[in-house]
């Protein structure tokens, strides 16, 4: 085992959220058979957030970070000494053992990047994490297996997975900062935590899927309603932004020109407004994306071939 672990929980005007699910996240790491502590980090609250949590869970640290979003976590993690980082939303229950469970592939697998649990929505729906990678018409997937796959007979703990789920993923802190952290060419959000993996995966390391752990995410309880009517044109911007800054083999670049110019014209005749929103939005941060390839980063181990194939998807 891992001699330390911290957990992260990040928060935003979510003090009904924290009253419902930061007592299982506290209990969770009192349990836990290795040192754990908790920290908030607070995107600036207006809603009594930081006072609730200083009432009635005084143990827990609080940062104050600017409203980043899962940018956020960069700061807060490289100022701790922890070696594995837990981080969750502040809509995330954990079941008893999480912590335990989570840390052990960090001990007996020197690759290991990050691992996520098997997440339930507090409905009752699946909502991951084990999936597979797909570049499909010029963009990369991701590809959910389903529940009925999940059993224990077929796929032993731990396993592969392409990204964990944003919402709760432990991570290497040292694998997790040279790697630069979630990328701020994606804010608001979405895809940050699949380029986050897709980059560790690339650099030689491993996400694995653990599914004897169960978390429970509520689901864009902040996020949904900050973002709103714009979550399509969010997707759209975001896809074109990964493969912009991640795609290099020539046959990935070649298949991304040719079906965006087959989207692009189909938008304009069809007026799907969200698509060339999003494409316009993504056209203006060409600046950005041409930075962060050019900037040092860990060298790439696989190439994104071999990558696609060892995650299970083929090319289409």
């Amino acid at each position: 085992m891992p001699g330390r672990v911290h957990i992260l929980v990040l928060n935003y005007n979510g003090q009904q959220l924290l009253d419902e699910c930061l007592p299982s996240v506290v209990a969770c790491a009192r349990a836990a058979q290795m040192p754990c502590r908790v920290t908030l980090i607070d995107n600036e609250s207006s809603d009594g957030s930081v006072e609730f949590v200083r009432e009635h869970w005084p143990d827990v640290t609080i940062e104050r970070e600017p409203n980043r979003f899962l940018v956020s976590f960069n700061d807060v993690v490289a100022r701790l000494d922890e070696p594995i980082v837990l981080l969750l939303n502040n809509d995330v229950k954990l079941s008893p053992g999480c912590v335990d469970r989570l840390a052990a592939p960090f001990a007996t697998h020197a690759d290991c990047f990050a691992t996520s649990p098997l997440c339930w929505t507090f409905d009752g729906r699946y909502e991951g994490t084990l999936s597979d990678l797909v570049f499909r018409r010029g963009l990369v997937h991701t590809h959910l297996r389903p529940p009925a796959e999940l059993g224990a007979a077929r796929y032993p703990s731990p396993l592969r997975a392409t990204a964990s789920a944003g919402a709760v993923l432990a991570v290497n802190r040292a694998k997790f900062l040279a790697l630069g952290g979630f990328d701020s060419l994606y804010l608001p959000g979405r895809f940050e935590d699949l380029d986050l993996a897709f980059r560790a995966w690339l650099a030689g390391w491993k996400s694995y899927f653990v599914p004897d752990t169960v978390a429970y995410h509520k689901g864009s309880a902040s996020f949904g309603p900050h973002v709103g009517s714009r979550g399509d044109e969010l997707d759209a911007r975001n896809a074109l932004l990964f493969a912009w800054k991640n795609l290099r083999e020539p046959r990935h670049v070649a298949a991304h020109g040719f079906f965006l110019t087959i989207r692009v014209l189909r938008a304009l005749a069809t007026g799907h407004t969200a698509f060339l929103r999003g494409w316009v939005s993504a056209m203006t941060k060409l600046p950005a994306v041409l930075r962060r390839r050019r900037a040092v980063a860990p060298p790439r181990v696989r190439s994104e071939r071999e990558l696609f194939q060892i995650l299970g998807a083929a090319d289409e």
